[in-house]
């Protein structure tokens, strides 16, 4: 019961009038951003938080950070929503995870029944997104208990093992992700050492001595980086948009739906709990499950509704899971739960066990304005599908200057220094170069995020043992996390050498 009594709680502050003016501008942008290929919730979060921390000023700090984690909690989920659009309309994905529902949601629309297929996809989301949630309630408390009786080692142990679930599912190239999560690693180290007091490679730039501000970083490598790729690719959206003529799907539509989004939302939750798995690939094995289980699994590829409700309902409902491990162990598990951990950490909030604890506020606030939110996700979304659509056809030349304004008054009103600027052109032609090579950007900012405590924890484990490196071991769940990290990278290792051997002799 102490759990309903939290999200009582919880909903007293999500119900104040301005966070549930946060949570609709939140959803609103969201949607928004999913809509506009090429942006995704990691951008449209990065770009917000120094909006965000702007208008907050007025209000105490858990209340500010409150709202500001209400309203970036609402473009992220929002984002989910908004990224069928495109997918279906236009055959082009909003964001990553919404790939898979181009094959059968860009179909529909061919076959004029692209209404119906945006419906199907806002119910599966609002579905979804409540179920997550449901999760996420009875989840939290036993979970953040649990983690209260971690020591340092075990801490160490928890973010080697996020950061290895990051790296190993992130891009093509396992070596190329490694080098990512190093390369954060690397930049979270540059600063004063809170132990010794020695200014670590600062080289004499006074503004490195307080370390490289996460936020430039953020909006660099994905703002930035994406309007850099667009304007020297020529990178636009083309295409004819589908006709939206009917808007509610049919009584055959529902039926045959629903089990697809039971399914996907079970799914899809259980995968976003897992660090690094994230929504991209909760939409993939949905659609792989449905058309498994399916009777006519030929009709996937053209047009089949429920290859639009299982991807749609996981990714929602990934990202609800995802909140899990954020909030209760303080481990991101993906590119936008880990910007919106450094949001929390920016207003002196340290996400993980003890948040429910010293934090309760704004861990239900959360929680309960999450549920506000997908309701007003599924009244915005039904009736003005046909508004978001006409937001796909944004010209670039009004589009990219507003990214580009957000971004640098953005990141200069957090330190008021022209050498943050500067770094900021630097990171986004960093993020286009990595993007354009398949460098995936997701781990380096993890690796930025965690890196400070890793090298904390790391430290505080190795003072109590005496320097003795097998403490990690002797721990048996520090040795339990170290142990699903490594197979987390050899596993995939193996079955491809394996498979390469298999390759060989078939052909000899």
């Amino acid at each position: 019961m102490d759990s309903v009594t939290f999200l009582i709680g919880g909903f007293e502050t999500a119900l104040q009038s301005h966070n549930l003016l946060f949570a609709f501008f939140g959803v609103l942008i969201g949607t928004a951003v999913g809509v506009l290929p090429g942006i995704g919730p990691v951008s449209g979060v990065a770009l917000l938080i120094p909006i965000t921390a702007s208008i907050t000023g007025g209000l105490s700090p858990d209340e500010a950070a409150t709202s500001s984690i209400i309203l970036l909690a609402g473009v992220y989920y929002g984002a989910m929503y908004g990224g069928s659009t495109t997918s279906i309309l236009l055959n082009t994905p909003g964001e990553a995870s919404s790939v898979v529902t181009t094959l059968d949601g860009h179909q529909m629309a061919k076959q004029g029944r692209a209404g119906s297929a945006l419906a199907i996809s806002a119910i599966g989301s609002f579905v979804a997104g409540i179920f997550s949630l449901v999760g996420l309630i009875f989840l939290a408390k036993p979970l953040s208990e649990l983690a209260l009786q971690f020591g340092p080692a075990e801490y160490f142990s928890l973010m080697v093992l996020g950061l290895c679930a990051v790296s190993g599912l992130a891009g093509k190239s396992m070596t190329k992700a490694f080098l990512m999560t190093v390369l954060g690693l690397l930049l979270g180290t540059i600063g004063i050492d809170a132990v010794s007091g020695v200014a670590r490679f600062t080289f004499g730039i006074t503004e490195l001595y307080e370390g490289i501000e996460f936020l430039t970083v953020a909006v660099g490598l994905f703002a930035l980086g994406e309007v850099f790729k667009t304007i020297l690719e020529k990178d636009y959206v083309s295409g004819a948009l589908a006709k939206i003529n009917r808007i509610l799907p049919t009584k055959e539509e529902m039926k045959a739906s629903t089990p697809p989004i039971l399914r996907g939302s079970l799914l899809g939750f259980f995968v976003g709990i897992l660090p690094g798995a994230g929504a991209s690939i909760a939409s993939f094995f949905s659609y792989i499950l449905e058309k498994k289980v399916s009777k006519n699994p030929e009709k996937f590829g053209k047009g089949a509704i429920e290859g639009v409700a299982a991807p749609e309902s996981a990714n929602n409902a990934a990202s609800g899971g995802a909140m899990i491990p954020l909030l209760t162990m303080g481990i991101p598990g993906s590119g936008t739960t880990a910007i919106l951990m450094g949001a929390l950490i920016m207003y002196n909030v340290q996400p993980g066990p003890l948040l429910f604890e010293q934090h309760p506020t704004v861990a239900w606030g959360l929680i309960a304005s999450m549920f506000i939110g997908n309701i007003m996700l599924l009244i915005l979304n039904m009736p003005l599908i046909k508004v978001f659509a006409k937001v796909i056809e944004t010209p670039p030349k009004f589009l990219l200057p507003m990214i580009i304004a957000i971004s640098v008054f953005g990141v200069y009103a957090v330190r008021l220094t022209t050498f943050d600027l500067i770094l900021l052109v630097i990171c986004g032609l960093a993020g286009y170069f990595f993007t354009r090579h398949d460098y995936p950007v997701a781990p380096l900012v993890l690796g930025l995020v965690l890196g400070s405590m890793i090298e904390y924890n790391l430290r505080r484990a190795l003072t109590i043992s005496n320097g003795d490196m097998m403490i990690f071991l002797q721990k048996p769940i520090s040795a339990l996390f170290l142990g699903i990290a490594a197979a987390w990278i050899l596993i995939p290792v193996l079955m491809k050498k394996r498979g390469k051997k298999v390759l060989v002799n078939e052909e000899g």
